[in-house]
């Protein structure tokens, strides 16, 4: 194809060597053909790269201009510069070995002057990738549209109280819908990065949550309208860049999911960042979304306790691994979502290889967390601790209970006959020291 550069050309196939190697660029425990669970790893993870971060952010912040000089920023033609952006993706994706990547339409396609100019340079890149998805095996794990860093969505996108504003924001996700699904796209993202009030006093907010459920169904119905048979997923976010968005977290997506009549189509893409923002655990978030049958796909990165922002850093917490990676063997895994690295090399990370080295640290770390999570999970000792808590349950009154057999009358009754009851331990000392044990 025409403008194919190497751009990491120091850099070949990222190989196995397994837990003694010491080499930064090299795999340890991620193993793409080892089975776990009655899966592959690759299987469990579908890890995915995300195009926007590792390509398109250059480190700028608040303070400073970037500090990442990209290679294939080299033309003073945007549509020359995402051609050369999309050879170094391409060629970095398959030589990291990850099957899948994501993309906003602006990652891939720089704006117009007008919404038909903006439609056409994405149709050329769209028309790229596909080649470029068939010559490597390269697969898309979604897609999703930039409505939030454009001037015009400064009040939100599908809440804006300007519905001309509203229409371009329904412009460009036909024209993203119509990207992913050209390109094969598994399943397709809202994340509302506007979508929520800065004051109260300027803000109708049922109007404006109404108004995005309205949005949500028109692009549902659009979307099988043209083929696309995958998943919708919303992406929770308490704050930043509004004080309070609408998606705050998994459970006020959840609800507002029913609410709005879109549960039976949307899932939730939760990222690990947004949740301890939002003032869960990783975990917390997951596991709700998992048990309600509306996990949908994660983004893998992580947030700096000491610091109160989105720092999208890679993911390096085995205890994290560990927990999310639980909670999937216990409900039935991630697919047809994925593990994607929506995660930023530091701003004082400058060298080609630092990206490498990023990915392969995140899959590592969770790749070690499923070898870890396999042999908790099947613990008799965990299992006892854990579900035996509820043993009260599994027959007799407390089994007529959760059948729905049982009056509060019932109930006050059984309380007299049973007396005070006995205090049960958590033990929860005993379940941290036995998940630190297989951590050795």
């Amino acid at each position: 194809m025409s403008h194919k550069n190497e751009f990491f050309p120091k850099i070949s196939k990222i190989p196995l060597e397994g837990p003694e190697s010491d080499n930064p660029l090299a795999f340890t425990h991620y193993d793409e053909n080892r089975i776990v669970a009655g899966k592959t790893m690759k299987e469990h993870f579908r890890f995915a790269v995300a195009y926007w971060h590792s390509f398109c952010n250059e480190n700028s912040d608040p303070f400073g201009v970037g500090t990442r000089m990209f290679p294939w920023d080299k033309s003073s033609d945007p549509m020359e510069n995402a051609k050369y952006r999309m050879d170094a993706a391409f060629e970095f994706i398959t030589k990291l070995g990850v099957p899948y990547y994501c993309f906003h339409d602006r990652d891939l396609a720089p704006e117009g002057d007008s919404i038909s100019q903006s439609e056409k340079n994405l149709n050329a890149m769209v028309a790229r990738a596909k080649e470029m998805q068939k010559v490597t095996g390269v697969k898309l794990l979604w897609g999703t549209a930039n409505l939030f860093t454009h001037p015009r969505y400064m009040n939100g996108a599908a809440t804006n109280p300007d519905f001309t504003v509203v229409c371009h924001a329904a412009a460009q996700v036909k024209a993203a819908l119509d990207a992913t699904v050209e390109l094969g796209g598994e399943n397709y993202v809202f994340w509302g990065g506007r979508e929520g009030y800065m004051h109260l006093l300027n803000t109708d907010m049922k109007r404006e949550i109404d108004n995005m459920g309205r949005f949500l169904r028109a692009a549902r119905d659009y979307g099988r309208k043209i083929g696309f048979d995958g998943t919708f997923l919303i992406e929770p976010k308490p704050m930043e860049p509004t004080k309070h968005q609408y998606d705050y977290d998994a459970a006020t997506v959840l609800g507002f999911l029913h609410e709005q009549d879109l549960a039976d189509d949307f899932k939730l893409n939760l990222e690990a960042n947004h949740i301890t923002l939002a003032g869960h655990s990783f975990a917390h978030d997951v596991l709700l979304a998992a048990q309600s049958g509306m996990l949908g796909s994660i983004d893998a990165n992580r947030g700096d306790a000491q610091n109160g922002w989105d720092t999208d850093y890679f993911p390096t917490n085995l205890y994290d691994a560990v927990d999310i990676m639980m909670i999937l063997l216990e409900h039935g895994g991630i697919a047809p979502g994925g593990f994607n690295f929506d995660a930023k090399i530091r701003r004082n990370s400058t060298d080609p290889d630092d990206l490498f080295i990023a990915h392969i640290g995140g899959m590592d770390t969770f790749a070690r967390g499923l070898l870890i999570a396999e042999k908790i999970v099947q613990n008799e000792e965990y299992k006892k601790l854990r579900y035996g808590r509820y043993s009260s349950f599994d027959d007799g009154p407390g089994k007529e209970f959760e059948t729905g057999k049982l009056t509060l009358e019932n109930l006050r009754e059984l309380a007299i006959s049973a007396g005070e009851p006995e205090m049960i331990s958590g033990k929860q000392e005993r379940l941290e020291n036995l998940i630190n044990r297989f951590l050795r």
